[in-house]
C-alpha cells in the first residue's frame, strides 16, 4: 500500500498536434510519507509553498488548450516540487545543489534546512523522478512518432522580488520571461513566443528549457522553450488568487501554441 496520490497526468490533445505544454511546478501535494521528512511547521511549510509553487501554472495550460485551435497535450505534475524536481538533474550536473535545490532539496527559497541531512534522496528519485522522466520521455517519441516532431513548452511562473535561492536573479524580471536552449530553442519558435506575449525577455531571471535526456544536445525535432510569467502579472503574491491577467496571459499561450502547431 502506498498514501501516493497520482504523481503526473498526462492529458490527451490532438493526435496531430507535436506540441506537449509541461507544467511541473504548480502543484502543492506532498504525501505523508515525504511530509514527514520535511523540518518545517505547518505553517512554515504553508509559506514555504506559497514561495516555491508555480500557482495557476495548471489552469493556464488547461486554458490555453481549451482555446488554442490544435488542441495540445499536457503534461502536469500533480506533486509538489518539495517532493521531487523533475526538471533538475539528478547528480552533480545540477547547479542548484550549490543552494540545496538539486533534484530533492535540503534548502527553502529562503536559505533554511527543509530536510537534514540524514535523508537519502536515492528513494525519492527511484519513486518519483525517475518515473516522471520516464513517462515523459514516452510522451516526446510519442509527439515524435505521430508528427515527426515535438515541440515542448514549460509553464512556469516566478516572483515579482527576487529570492534568496535564485542565482541569476540580478538581470530583468519582465512579464514573461523566455528560458531558451542552445540547440533546442529555434529563431522560430522564440519569433512565435515573442510575438504571442509581448513584452518579453531571454534568459532573464531563468534560463534554459527542459528537453528529457534521451533526446537532449542530439535530436533537433525536439523544440522547447521555457515560458516563466511573473505572478504579479496574474495573481496575488505569494500564494493568493489568480486574477484577470489569467486569462490574457492563457489567450497569449493558446496563440504561441497555434503558431508552432502546423
Amino acid at each position: 500500500m502506498t498514501d501516493d496520490p497520482q504523481s503526473f497526468d498526462v492529458l490527451p490533445g490532438a493526435g496531430h498536434s507535436p506540441v506537449i505544454l509541461h507544467v511541473p511546478h504548480s502543484a502543492r501535494e506532498i504525501p505523508p510519507s515525504v511530509r514527514a521528512d520535511i523540518l518545517l511547521g505547518d505553517d512554515e511549510l504553508a509559506r514555504e509553498l506559497d514561495h516555491i509553487t508555480d500557482a495557476h501554472t495548471a489552469q493556464i495550460a488547461e486554458a490555453a488548450a481549451g482555446a488554442a485551435g490544435v488542441v495540445p497535450w499536457r503534461f502536469v505534475n500533480r506533486l509538489s516540487r518539495l517532493v521531487v524536481d523533475p526538471e533538475r538533474f539528478p547528480d552533480e550536473r545540477e547547479e542548484m545543489r550549490a543552494v540545496g535545490m538539486g533534484a530533492v532539496y535540503t534548502r527553502t527559497t529562503h536559505g533554511a534546512v527543509l530536510r537534514s541531512g540524514d535523508v537519502e534522496a536515492g528513494p525519492l528519485i527511484q519513486r518519483y523522478f525517475l518515473p516522471y522522466a520516464r513517462a515523459m520521455t514516452q510522451a516526446v517519441a510519442d509527439r515524435l512518432a505521430a508528427t515527426g516532431r515535438a515541440v515542448i513548452i514549460d509553464v512556469h511562473s516566478y516572483p515579482r522580488a527576487r529570492l534568496p535561492y535564485e542565482l541569476h536573479g540580478e538581470g530583468p524580471r519582465p512579464p514573461v520571461c523566455l528560458g531558451t536552449d542552445s540547440f533546442h530553442t529555434s529563431p522560430g519558435l522564440l519569433d512565435a513566443a515573442r510575438r504571442a506575449f509581448g513584452e518579453t525577455e531571454l534568459d532573464s531571471p531563468f534560463r534554459g528549457a527542459y528537453v528529457p535526456l534521451e533526446f537532449y544536445g542530439t535530436d533537433p525535432r525536439v523544440e522547447a522553450l521555457m515560458v516563466e510569467i511573473r505572478r504579479d502579472t496574474y495573481m496575488t503574491e505569494p500564494g493568493g488568487l489568480a486574477g484577470p491577467g489569467l486569462e490574457r496571459l492563457a489567450a497569449a499561450l493558446a496563440r504561441l501554441v497555434d503558431a508552432v502547431s502546423g
